[in-house]
């Protein structure tokens, strides 16, 4: 039967996504918010970046529309507001890393307010909440594939808990990505990678930790690994690798996986069809883990 909300939702977003992007290109032309090639970078021509103020703004319409029905929407989109913001603003001239971290700490403590959680339960997913948050924004390297990603689980949030949010998103995300593939016009920029992050971690917890409850600490990091995907792993590689080297962790270098294998294909296309089966392979059995809970 036709989920016709459903459908709604996903051609409200797609459109909203869609049309804002040419919005948020010109304010990048008028303000100079451009990515820059350089050494560590695949892109040759400066592009216009930003492309997250449409899904930000189109996220805080929804959570007004949606914020009886779902009340826990004002505190991600509290927090949402504080990573996007801190985003563009880095967007148009570089933060220090441990003030963006701060930040996203604290918005990540927003998700949890309402949530009713023991002290150690709290503080391991505040940590994770911003892990994934740093995570989609490293994993945005090449186009279409952040934003493939992030799709791909928020199809997942609408299978773990028919989440209308998420893929609501997930659609004004599918708009954008118009826009960044295969060739890009625009780019998400920090605030718009790291606002998709967050919004996928802060609506995944507040799906699986209220049934969670009793079934153990072990099964909450299985699903957090499995549901963080490529993005997480791919992030605790590189933060790895750096500290064993002699670098600090938010040192950047070109050395992640969608740099070696588009090394390998030499294909934007089939570096991200690689990564994106992976990712959907490990969301796959993220959801089998939560299904086989009691």
């Amino acid at each position: 039967m036709l989920d016709v909300k459903l459908l709604l939702f996903v051609i409200a977003g797609f459109f909203w996504g869609g049309l804002t992007a040419p919005v948020s290109i010109r304010l990048a032309g008028i303000y100079g918010i451009l990515d820059i090639p350089d050494a560590r970078k695949i892109h040759k021509v400066n592009t216009p970046r930003g492309a997250g103020l449409g899904l930000w703004l189109g996220y805080l319409l929804m959570s007004v529309i949606m914020a009886e029905e779902i009340p826990s929407l004002k505190f991600i989109a509290t927090g949402a507001t504080i990573i996007f913001l801190s985003g563009y603003l880095d967007d148009m001239c570089s933060l220090s890393p441990f003030l963006r971290l701060g930040l996203h700490i604290i918005a990540s403590s927003m998700v949890i307010l309402p949530l009713n959680l023991d002290i150690f339960v709290s503080a391991v997913a505040i940590i994770w909440i911003a892990g994934v948050t740093s995570a989609y924004n490293l994993i945005d390297g090449m186009n279409g594939l952040c934003i493939s990603l992030f799709m791909a689980s928020s199809i997942a949030l609408f299978f773990l808990g028919k989440s209308y949010a998420g893929i609501y998103v997930g659609a004004m995300a599918l708009g954008v990505l118009c826009w960044n593939f295969p060739s890009a016009q625009t780019f998400l920029g920090d605030g718009g990678s790291t606002l998709l992050g967050y919004l996928f971690a802060s609506h995944l917890l507040t799906i699986i930790l209220p049934r969670l409850r009793g079934e153990g600490f072990g099964r909450l990091i299985v699903l957090f690994m499995l549901f963080g995907g490529v993005p997480l792993i791919d992030t605790a590689v590189a933060f790895t690798r750096r500290m064993l080297t002699g670098h600090s962790p938010f040192y950047p270098d070109k050395k992640h996986l969608h740099h070696i294998l588009i090394s390998l294909t030499g294909s934007n296309v089939v570096t991200v069809t690689i990564m994106l089966s992976l990712h959907l392979f490990s969301l796959a059995a993220g959801l089998r883990v939560f299904s086989g809970m009691p």
